[in-house]
């Protein structure tokens, strides 16, 4: 019985260093922003460029509703899990997935209209090359959160256990959410520089 408890106790201290662990990865990937955006404000600060100098492609509207709409999903799934209804977690996964995916797109098709209007990464106005770098950064952890979200569709496919099953739900409904409100801000402070 000892054994037991002692797993026990040690499964729920596992957890609880993950989740920690997620918190810590959050916090650093805000401050990362955070940074950037201080940058880019000394940087236009100091008159070399005078902010972006573009509009901001209409491509960016459409994936912030695309992402809020994402995170709707992925929440109506957490709570599918909570009532233990497998099939309605399954099929709100699924559409959270496949708007993650049109979110990828429509971020990279803006910046095809970037560039076809002569806005490059490398350019003159080092301001416009923030777009790319807020975006790209941003992507690469869309990219990682569409993993998370494989991982608990693959966990719902199985069915692995359900403690185990709300518990990567949680964690992934936390950076999901984040990964969400930070595009708000990359997108809100993009569009007071333009």
């Amino acid at each position: 019985m000892e054994h037991t408890d002692f797993k026990t106790e040690e499964l729920i201290q596992s957890r609880k260093a993950r989740k920690f662990n997620l918190w810590l990865g959050m916090i650093g990937m805000f401050m990362m922003f955070a940074a950037l955006s201080s940058g880019f404000i000394v940087y236009t600060a100091s008159g070399v460029d005078k902010g972006i100098k573009t509009l901001l492609p209409d491509t960016f509207v459409y994936s912030t509703a695309v992402i809020v709409l994402s995170s709707l999903t992925l929440h109506l799934a957490y709570r599918a899990v909570k009532h233990e209804s497998l099939d309605r977690q399954k099929l709100f996964l699924l559409l959270t997935l496949a708007l993650g995916i049109v979110f990828f797109f429509l971020q990279v098709q803006a910046w095809s209209v970037l560039t076809g209007r002569g806005i490059y990464f490398i350019n003159n106005n080092a301001s416009q090359s923030f777009i790319y770098i807020f975006t790209g950064l941003h992507l690469a952890h869309i990219l990682a959160g569409l993993i998370v979200l494989v991982r608990c569709l693959l966990g719902a496919l199985k069915p692995i256990p359900y403690v185990d099953n709300q518990f990567r739900m949680n964690l992934a409904t936390i950076f999901w959410h984040f990964l969400d409100l930070l595009w708000i801000y990359i997108y809100v402070f993009l569009l007071l520089n333009q």
